[in-house]
This record gives C-alpha cells, structure tokens and sequence, in this order.
C-alpha cells in the first residue's frame, strides 16, 4: 500500500496524532512511524488521490493537530512514498537535515502575501507620475479620441506604464515586509498578480508582520494585499538533495 506522508517531527513530539483520521473516504488513520529521534505522520493514501476540498482540509488538519503543539516539517499535499519502510529508511538516511530544518522551523509559522493592482487606482497614478502619457491623453482627448494609430499608442504607452509600476511595487512589497520576517520566499510566478511571496515569521511576533501589512495597505492604496496565514512553513522546509517522498 502507497504510504501518504503528511509531515516529519520530532520523535519525542508531545503531539504526534497518532489515530486520528486523516485523507480519503473513508477517511484512513494516521499512523506514527518512527526512527531515531525523527518520526513521520502518515497514513495509507487512497487509489484515487486528487486534491479535493475535504483531502486538502484534512491533510491541513493534521498538521495543524501536530503542529500546535511542537515543531513539524510540513509535506505539501499529494507527497507519496511507495511504503512505510521507504520512509522509515528516509528519515535515517536524511536525520541531520532534518533535525536541522526542524531546529529552524520551531516556533515559525508561514504567511503568503498576493498582490494585484486596483485597476482605476494604478492608472490614475501612473498617469500622475508620467507627465508625457498625461499629454498624449489630453492630446486625444482634444482630438476627439485620436486616430486608430494614437489610440494603439496611447494603448502601448500605458500598458508599459502599467506594467513597470507592477515591477516596482513588487520590490515595494518585499522591501516593506521583509524586516519583520525570519526569512522571505517567492512563490510560483502566475496571472493574475504581481507579487506572490511568502514570510517565515516568528508566531510569537506575528502581530507585527501583520501590523506591517496593514502600513502597506495604508501608505499604497491602489495595491490589493492578499494574505493566507497563518500556515505551516510550507516553502521553507527544504527537502534536501531530492524529495523525501516520490
């Protein structure tokens, strides 16, 4: 039977969930294994594993069970091994970074910012800084909207503005809250927004990442600050060499 990996504590973990109930339906258990001073929370994983709702809430469940009370590299959804004895062989093979990892994790929790633009906001202010592209506005705008050529330029001209105010704010974003975290992350680069990053923050002085983020939200307006957490310190486990589950 595949063996589904949920995360990697501490054999002395004052929490390990042991028995409770984790991925699938009917949802399987989830089993302890051990080795050294690592252990692993597991369970069997179904044949048709999919990232479904209920899968998702409960793999988060297990770890937030776990991780309350103690340390824990977090697994990303979905991590496979083909059985316990690959994983018992795993946390040997791997103990030191491990213990490391877990080391710098303890106590640290994980917050991803997402940034986009409000639309009118940003053009009204890319407008307000760029004295040129306000002329050409003005300048169709007297001309009755301008020709198909004027109007393809003035177009051209705004997206390029658009799009270099994207790249700044961007820096802005990291720049901003970066002081107030352990360690910062980019996340996958995808549509639909500027920055996607990710904070290792201290749980014990989260208030002040958040504090933060709500100085941004003042002091820059026309951004639209998204932020998940707190969350296991998914992007910031660091599996080693190769993945610790195929």
């Amino acid at each position: 039977m595949t063996t589904y990996v949920y995360g990697i504590a501490s054999s002395s973990h004052p929490a390990l969930p042991d028995g409770m109930e984790g991925i699938g339906r009917p949802a399987c258990p989830v089993r302890v294994l051990k080795n050294g001073d690592l252990a692993a929370i597991v369970s069997d994983a179904p044949e048709d594993l999919k990232p479904k709702r209920r899968d998702l809430l409960a793999h988060q469940n297990v770890l937030s069970e776990a991780g309350a009370a103690g340390s824990v590299l977090p697994m990303r959804f979905g991590s496979l091994a083909p059985d316990d004895e690959t994983v018992v062989s795993v946390l040997g093979e791997r103990a030191g970074h491990y213990e490391e990892r877990l080391r710098t994790l303890d106590g640290k929790v994980e917050y991803n910012v997402k940034a986009t633009h409000h639309e009118e906001a940003v053009l009204h202010q890319v407008l307000a800084e760029n004295p040129e592209l306000r002329a050409m506005v003005e300048a169709n705008q007297r001309a009755g909207g301008g020709t198909h050529e004027q109007k393809l330029q003035l177009g051209e001209a705004i997206t390029n503005g658009v799009r270099a105010r994207e790249q700044s704010d961007a820096v802005e974003v990291r720049r901003a809250l970066e002081p107030t975290a352990e360690a910062v992350g980019d996340g996958p680069e995808g549509t639909g927004w500027l920055a996607n990053i990710s904070f290792l923050v201290d749980r014990k002085t989260s208030e002040g990442f958040l504090s933060a983020v709500e100085e941004l939200r003042a002091t820059q307006p026309h951004l639209d600050l998204r932020v998940h957490g707190p969350l296991p310190p998914y992007s910031f486990v660091d599996p080693g060499p190769s993945e610790p589950a195929e």
